[in-house]
């Protein structure tokens, strides 16, 4: 597939670059790590700024890797009712995957404080924040639930971590000019109205707050999803059937931009689009060319998601609350067509980085083509999350951003994780009563930087 700029080529049928041109690219403490797994086996390699690559064949072959993958994700992933229903995550075999894939090469990144990781299929649902760099139990009787979780060796505390859907993209982002520092700093679209009675509710309502008076309980309120099975998991192969109009509000998201709107100074009026003003329209017909951080809180929904949908795409406001001719979905094709020269494109959505069960790539058609539009990275979710501890980890990372300018997107990331994983605690509303620290994976890891970190 060759249409296009040669730069979409570069990210959707990729050339492998020498090594000796990804350490050309790779900036000082920076490392790659590069995962390959075929049938029966993956083969790994770690390659710093300077000396030796490190190489290894490792003795997983996809079909296992996708079992273990899997068996990770169900203790990363669930929507459960309250959150003493989150589940103990497994630290042994996550350890396990850490010493089996990246200790082989540890020679080629040990010395980084930041890691750039390219791999696909099984391991692509996987964030690697969570890896156990030493064997560990959780210590027992926690005062606080998760408390016992800050205390874990994670990854993600020895260097930041940044994702590439292939190398040569490396090389095709770090070459893309810079951006001109006189762009507006921020435009955001959120919570989406996906139906009249989800307009006519909220206009009743009024920003009035409705959450359960159990402290403990997770409705869907609560969690960024888009429905679950029985078991409290996500259906990942029917998640939505029927149309646009079946989609759940997401809660949160519109003081989520709020919140990011007002770290950057934007104007609410030109900057920020929210509920009956999240079209799709509105999106096509603005200039986002002079935008630094632009950021959809909606859905991101793969092929499959709804009945017809054949292309990832983003949920908007429904044709009969916009008014317009619109289908309210802004598909990979039309995103192609934006143009854009974002540092970031935020996408605070479910599933807007999904992996899923069938091993499709981390980074899908739907953030391959916002590469192509013009952004230099994206910041994803790889599952749904915690409303409330989302909007702090994402505001909290701008604002690190705007008080240290010469802070990485990737490092400002690393630094709003380890906040909410130190710091972050959730509290009921009225009694301010402590419920449960943010330092279970569940939180923090599902949000992963993709394609240029720097």
């Amino acid at each position: 597939m060759t249409w296009g700029p040669p730069q979409y080529a570069d990210f959707v049928n990729p050339k492998t670059p020498d090594f000796q041109a990804i350490q050309a690219n790779l900036r000082p403490k920076e490392a790659m790590i590069v995962l390959y797994s075929a049938n029966n086996r993956t083969y790994a390699w770690g390659i710093p700024k300077e000396g030796e690559v490190a190489f290894a064949v490792v003795l997983l072959g996809k079909d296992e890797l996708q079992d273990k993958a899997l068996q990770l994700r169900r203790t990363l992933a669930p929507v459960p009712e309250t959150f003493g229903n989150i589940p103990a995550f497994n630290l042994d075999l996550a350890y396990d995957l850490y010493a089996a894939l990246l200790e082989p090469v540890n020679a080629g990144w040990k010395d980084a404080d930041d890691l750039i990781v390219v791999t696909s299929g099984p391991l692509s649902q996987i964030p690697f924040s969570v890896f156990p760099t030493q064997r560990v139990n959780l210590e027992k009787g926690e005062e606080l639930l998760f408390e016992s979780y800050r205390d874990i060796p994670w990854l993600i505390k020895k260097c930041s971590l940044t994702r590439l859907p292939s190398v040569s993209s490396l090389i095709t982002l770090r070459n893309l000019p810079k951006g001109d520092e006189t762009r507006k700093a921020f435009l955001g679209f959120g919570d989406p109205y996906f139906n009249t009675e989800q307009m006519e509710q909220a206009q009743a309502d009024e920003k009035e707050r409705k959450r359960e008076t159990s402290s403990d309980l997770i409705s869907q309120r609560w969690v960024r999803a888009l429905v679950a099975t029985g078991m409290d998991t996500l259906d990942d192969e029917k998640l939505i059937s029927s149309n646009i109009s079946m989609l759940s509000r997401l809660p949160d998201t519109a003081e989520e931009i709020e919140a990011i709107a007002e770290v950057f100074g934007a104007d609410p009026k030109t900057d920020v689009f929210l509920r009956a003003e999240a079209t799709e329209r509105q999106v096509k017909t603005m200039d986002m060319s002079d935008r630094k951080v632009i950021d959809f809180a909606t859905h991101g929904l793969i092929p499959g998601d709804l009945d017809g949908l054949d292309q990832p795409a983003l949920a908007l406001c429904s044709p009969d609350v916009a008014k317009d001719s619109e289908d309210g979905l802004l598909t990979m094709g039309e995103i192609l067509k934006l143009k854009m020269n974002a540092d970031w494109v935020v996408l605070s959505a479910c599933n807007s980085g999904a992996a899923g069960g069938k091993g499709t790539e981390a980074v899908s058609g739907l953030g391959r083509a916002f590469f192509y539009a013009g952004s230099r990275a994206l910041l994803v979710t790889m599952w749904p999350v915690e409303t409330v501890s989302a909007k702090q980890l994402t505001t909290g990372l701008f604002r690190f951003q705007k008080e240290d300018a010469t802070l990485s997107k990737a490092k400002a990331l690393q630094k709003s994780i380890l906040n909410i994983m130190e710091r972050g605690v959730l509290k009921e509303e009225k009694s301010g009563k402590l419920v449960a620290s943010y330092a279970h994976p569940f939180f923090w890891a599902p949000f992963i930087v993709v394609g240029d970190g720097s």
